[in-house]
């Protein structure tokens, strides 16, 4: 894997097979989410959406046992005017709206404890895998916050009662737990994991670029609508799906039994 970019504190790589490797690389602090780190992040993200040759993004951390610990608390005390703390939140939502409009997918290598706001993070993925000792919780309530900037987020992806207790007991939950209340794909042995990730990331990396973007953004535009609207809504991106050539490059290779050639067109 040849180095493409660093920014301290986060990581940049882009692989052979046409795979980002976005990493998380403070572990003094647990990968606390700074403005920094959130600035990275966003960076990096910014930049695989504008490279061509990235196919699929992994997002992963350095830290043994932590992914992240989570926004960085001293923020939340700081004397500082509240409407700077307010404005220092926007880099959340910016982070948020990057990955899920990358249109490329997106894996989150979950190796260690993933807390607070960083599940938000890995939720906005659109697959987790997690080694088996792997955490998740938003600890928030319990020192007398709320997951406000990730709850639209969990509950978009774990089902309400589970979410509710989540949000308002604080306790974390193994990667087991996290597997059946559907907050992550795959759970695999530790040392399993970076060769898991790499599996399904060059898969995904395999697929048709132009097909891969049309579904991205379908899934992400059809959650909200109504059902109407996003029957009608898909309809029409299948038939713009149909007029690619790499539909038909992908149909002729099946039927040829051979590895079909992406012209992502």
């Amino acid at each position: 894997m040849a180095r493409v970019a660093s920014s301290a504190p986060v990581l940049y790589d882009v692989d052979e097979h046409g795979v980002a490797i976005v990493t998380l690389d403070e572990p003094d602090t647990r990968n606390a989410l700074s403005a920094e780190m959130l600035e990275g992040l966003i960076e990096r993200f910014s930049e695989a959406a504008r490279e061509e040759r990235v196919r699929c993004v992994v997002l992963r951390s350095s830290h043994e046992t932590v992914f992240s610990s989570g926004a960085n608390l001293g923020g939340f005390a700081a004397d500082a005017p509240l409407v700077h703390k307010h404005f220092a939140t926007e880099r959340f939502v910016e982070l948020f709206r990057t990955i899920l409009a990358l249109e490329k997918p997106t894996i989150c290598e979950a190796g260690g404890h993933v807390l607070a706001g960083a599940l938000g993070i890995a939720l906005a993925c659109d697959l987790i895998v997690a080694s088996e000792r792997a955490t998740f919780g938003t600890p928030e309530i319990s020192i007398g916050a709320f997951p406000f900037m990730i709850m639209a987020l969990i509950y978009r992806n774990v089902a309400r009662k589970k979410a509710n207790e989540l949000l308002l007991l604080g306790e974390r939950i193994d990667a087991q737990a996290a597997l059946a209340a559907g907050i992550v794909n795959r759970v695999v042995a530790p040392e399993e994991l970076e060769g898991a990730v790499r599996d399904w990331a060059r898969r995904l990396a395999g697929r048709s670029p132009v097909i891969m973007r049309l579904g991205k953004a379908a899934m992400r535009r059809q959650m909200d609508m109504s059902l109407e609207d996003a029957l009608e809504y898909l309809r029409g991106q299948l038939s713009l799906a149909v007029s690619t050539e790499d539909i038909v490059e992908g149909v002729s290779a099946f039927f040829a039994k051979r590895e079909p050639e992406w012209k992502g067109r």
